[in-house]
């Protein structure tokens, strides 16, 4: 084994630690505590700027209209709650894994399931770009360096995250469940704290921009203007609901009981990320936090070179006060989880790519599991689809953010119309008045979510279509077309190769082919193993690129003791390969129901730069021949001395070989123990 190839496979046990066997998977499943930070730190790790960008919408109206946040936090709230309480539904209707993909393509038929998995596939990358971006954001709050570098850190970041999930789900789990709850309890510390100065101890609290007032851009915004403004305001909140679908799609992940442990996991999500939510908006309010676009332009008051800490970042400086230390936990954690919370579409998106390319929507590579039984294709594309967001964008949450939520509001509709659907259907074959029961009320649930996710998402095309939502909806549509692509490809495929009225005809004769450049040993073996086959025609061919040397071959084979007549090819303008498949051709033409198999001598090496140096033309040749119908390719291979290391390596004698006959030991070798008779 080469130097290269010993570097290159200690790398990759060293990244991905050892492979796991096929059926360890079940003890990669995760129990409660840790399918929380695995499948919803995106969905509470959304509060740290969902809030921010409600504010930040509000801003363009003046100070008068944050007014609204407490209300437009709630609506958002009751969204959450209405979702989660559907999603708990679903899990237990389709456990599989499917997700939103398999409720609309059961209920609704292929192209809603298509348009539901083209929607997801893009809602995931966007969400890695957005957590890495916002993460990117917090930490510049508090170390500089980072604002200056964002697009950087955030490259750097997702490569991390990406070599952590290929590790497999399991350790990467437990990787990120001391981030995740470090974040709740920094959150809720935070919150809890604040309140109590406010409301018990009485302590004035002002955020470092509560003295600042706002430039409004639009101080005349009256009736259907300002609407809109709320609306788009409400439409940025409701980024705060990605990654709830996360864990439908993750169901298979769960330890048993899977759809009760993951309906509970659903619950604990809801109940914390609603919350820190309201907590957040709430305490922003009370303590006279401005979120603007540009600080420079828009805060009136503020000095000159005011670096703009983000909503969270304000929050922490002035509830913590002097302690610094609360201050930067706060800041880390949330950061962390920012980061973290892209862990949700790492494993949501390669177990979603896995069932489209089982389905044939996708390449089939996206279906196999790596080393560490994760999907690791499906977590490697989805690596560099969202590092190309995050350097087109800038790292910008704000450019980011208009993108975003657009696909998951389009599944969960889809979803939600699905399982009315299922209800209904199931209600009509259903006689156990308990049962009916129980499906009644999920049907009402499922309603309910249906009329509030349609609204929502007919809220957001509204106010972000020409913001950049534009951009998601022609990816989505690209990459629904895509599929179906690949889809037709893979159909019409297994069409041609499992046509049942196929007759095997055989060939009449075999045509064989040597192909020689020099007398050597290699030239030696191929011609014996293409006479082991006993073909009905056997011949040596060459290809004169050189006179001389073809003229020396010519006689060394007249004077050797081989008896395949060596015939040689023209190749006036020094071509190897063209002349070849000419002659190829050549022979199939005159005789149509013959096969003619190439054999072509290849040097085995044990260092990649000599495959640099040898076996081009041969790869060439075979790179081509494999396209000419009726014509059979063979690689005739010659170990090179620096592959006996492989093969002594390899070399095993049982009892009683050499005694028998069987095999001797190699030379310059020391044989195994206890190898003798």
């Amino acid at each position: 084994m080469s130097i290269v190839s010993k570097a290159s496979t200690a790398t990759k046990r060293l990244v991905l630690g050892r492979p796991f066997r096929s059926d360890k998977l079940g003890h990669t499943l995760l129990p409660k505590r840790i399918a929380l930070p695995v499948f919803a730190s995106d969905a509470m790790s959304s509060v740290a700027y969902a809030p921010q960008e409600i504010f930040l919408v509000l801003s363009v109206a003046g100070l008068s209209a944050y007014t609204y946040t407490p209300w437009i936090g709630l609506a958002v709230a009751l969204v959450m709650a209405v979702v989660v309480a559907s999603y708990r539904q679903n899990v237990h209707a389709y456990p599989s894994g499917g997700g939103d993909y398999e409720v609309a393509t059961t209920n609704l038929g292929p192209t809603a399931g298509l348009t539901v998995g083209s929607a997801l596939l893009v809602d995931y990358v966007l969400t890695v770009a957005v957590s890495i971006a916002s993460a990117a954001e917090n930490i510049g709050s508090a170390v500089p360096i980072v604002q200056e570098h964002k697009v950087w850190f955030c490259v750097v970041a997702v490569i991390l995250l990406t070599a952590i999930n290929l590790r497999g789900l399991r350790e990467s789990g437990a990787a990120f469940a001391i981030p995740t709850y470090a974040f709740i309890f920094g959150m809720v510390v935070m919150l809890m704290w604040g309140f109590l100065r406010l409301f018990v101890f009485g302590d004035n609290i002002e955020a470092e921009t509560s003295g600042y007032d706002i430039k409004a851009e639009q101080t005349d915004l009256v009736g259907l203007a300002f609407v809109f403004l709320v609306a788009r305001a409400f439409s940025s909140g409701c980024a705060a609901l990605t990654g709830v679908e996360a864990i439908s799609n993750g169901v298979p992940a769960f330890q048993k009981p899977k759809s009760r442990n993951a309906a509970t996991t659903l619950l604990l999500l809801g109940t914390i990320s609603i919350a820190m939510l309201m907590g957040i908006i709430l305490l922003a309010n009370e303590i006279g936090v401005k979120y603007v676009t540009d600080p420079a332009k828009d805060l009136i008051g503020a000095p000159e070179g005011y670096e703009q800490k983000s909503l969270v970042a304000q929050l922490a400086h002035a509830v913590f006060g002097g302690f610094s230390p609360g201050f930067y936990f706060v800041t880390v954690v949330t950061a962390l989880i920012l980061v973290l919370a892209a862990n949700t579409a790492f494993n949501g998106f390669p177990v979603l790519g896995s069932v489209l390319a089982q389905d044939r929507y996708l390449p089939r590579q996206l279906h196999t599991r790596g080393d560490r039984l994760a999907f690791s294709n499906g977590i490697l594309f989805l690596a560099v689809a969202a590092i190309a967001f995050i350097v087109a964008f800038g790292a910008e949450v704000t450019a980011l953010i208009q993108l975003y939520i657009v696909g998951v509001f389009v599944s969960f509709t889809l979803s939600q119309i699905g399982m009315v659907r299922h209800w209904t259907r199931h209600l009509k074959s259903e006689h156990d008045p308990r049962a009916r029961s129980r499906m009644v009320r999920s049907r009402v649930i499922n309603t309910i979510g249906l009329v509030m996710t349609g609204s929502v998402l007919i809220i957001v095309l509204v106010t972000k279509f020409l913001a950049g939502a534009w951009i998601a909806i022609i990816a989505m549509v690209a990459i629904f077309g895509l599929m179906k692509l690949i889809h037709r490809h893979y159909a019409s495929v297994q069409a041609e190769l499992d046509n049942s009225d196929y007759e095997a005809v055989l060939p009449s004769r075999t045509h064989s082919i040597v192909l020689v450049s020099t007398l050597h040993l290699p030239t030696r073996r191929a011609l014996a193993f293409a006479r082991a086959t006993r073909p009905d025609t056997l011949e040596a061919v060459t290809v004169n690129v050189d006179d001389r040397d073809t003229r020396k071959l010519v006689v060394q084979w007249d004077d050797s003791d081989i008896t395949v007549p060596l015939k040689v090819i023209a190749s006036p303008y020094r071509e190897v390969t063209r002349p070849v498949i000419e002659y190829v051709r050549r022979l199939r033409r005159e005789s149509p129901r013959d096969v003619v198999t190439v054999f072509i001598p290849e040097y085995v090496v044990g260092h990649w730069w000599e495959q640099i140096l040898h076996n081009q033309s041969a790869l060439r040749l075979k790179g081509r021949l494999l396209f000419e119908p009726g014509v059979m390719v063979t690689s005739v291979p010659w170990q090179l001395s620096s592959s006996e290391r492989r093969k002594r390596d390899r070399a095993y004698f049982a009892p009683g070989d050499t005694r028998r006959g069987v095999g001797s030991v190699p030379t310059n070798s020391t044989p195994p123990e206890n190898t003798g008779s």
